[in-house]
């Protein structure tokens, strides 16, 4: 009989989270009645930055997610960034400083019981809060350790309450040429599109960022609300979000309309599929300049495996 050791990074069995005490989706929105504090946190921000949420920080963290590795330093995570809609180098924190984060609503739209459009804020006191520890990997073949503030994106789809007939959750996120110069540039497919099957957007790991590091994300890494999803490759995290519709048919992500052959809707992180023009066998951790085998979905295949069955014919990994 074959005997499984756990990978360093792994919980042993008996610090896992028992499965009868561990959140299920439907009752994640029970966690609405934790209205209450959330309004009280948002009424005392005290970061002197302006965001309303400050007070939401830090956020109790969930010990379900682990790392194998050093969280990233904090300068490192928030100076290094892909956000095209400001420009394409990594070093675009001080142009991104022109967004403005308030007023800034949310619209959920498409096959829902009742189409909506919410404050941010409003969204915030609505939603479960905790903190994360994520690895994050870029498509580029680098990648980081980050503490994700926000709330599991089960919890919107569960508030947004779709109907039985949508089969895909497409986001969009902001558009406004004025802020953000990137978007005038006319040969990229604005605004920003990413899509997910229900499934996957059911999936634990998926997570809504609204923090980072203990305090609100920074404009640079998508403020005020982004993606994170952990398994699949950094382009899927969509940034600054401000649509979401549920639909029957898959959505054509903005990467994916700009370079099929390249970006597919998939993303998922696989050391065994190259992108055409580098390697995925390896990974540049951000600090370090180390290198490390890639993992098959970033090391979190025991959460995400199953997402997948059958679907061997799909363009899975690019």
């Amino acid at each position: 009989m074959g005997i499984r050791r756990n990978k360093g990074w792994e919980l042993r069995e008996s610090e896992a989270t028992p499965e009868s005490a561990f959140v299920h989706r439907r009752s994640l929105v029970g966690a609405i009645a934790a209205g209450p504090i959330l309004v009280s946190a948002l009424g005392s921000a005290t970061a002197g930055n302006g965001d309303p949420s400050a007070g939401l920080y830090p956020a109790k963290r969930n010990a379900r997610y682990t790392l194998d590795r050093p969280l990233t330093d904090e300068k490192l995570a928030t100076a290094y960034n892909n956000f095209y809609e400001f420009g394409s180098q990594k070093s675009i924190a001080d142009e991104a400083q022109a967004l403005k984060l308030r007023p800034w609503t949310i619209k959920i739209d498409g096959l829902v019981e009742k189409p909506m459009t919410l404050d941010m804020d409003d969204l915030l006191r609505r939603m479960p809060f905790e903190e994360r520890l994520y690895r994050h990997r870029c498509v580029e073949a680098w990648s980081m350790a980050v503490p994700w503030s926000g709330f599991a994106m089960a919890a919107f789809v569960d508030f947004a309450k779709p109907l039985g007939s949508a089969k895909y959750v497409r986001m969009e996120t902001f558009l406004d040429p004025t802020t953000a110069p990137g978007q005038k540039q006319v040969w990229y497919p604005w605004p920003y599109i990413e899509g997910l099957t229900i499934a996957e957007a059911g999936n634990e790991l998926a997570f809504l960022v609204t923090g980072m590091y203990g305090k609100p994300v920074p404009k640079q890494n998508g403020a005020p609300l982004r993606l994170v999803l952990p398994w699949k490759y950094g382009f899927k995290s969509a940034k600054s979000i401000v649509r979401f519709s549920f639909t029957d048919k898959r959505p054509v992500s903005f990467w994916e309309a700009l370079a099929s052959n390249e970006y597919g809707f998939w993303a998922n992180v696989n050391p065994a599929v190259p992108h055409p023009r580098w390697s995925q066998a390896e990974e540049r951790v951000l600090g370090t300049n180390e290198r490390r085998p890639t993992l098959k979905w970033n090391g979190y295949g025991e959460f995400v495996a199953h997402l997948y069955d059958g679907l061997q014919g799909e363009r899975l990994f690019v």
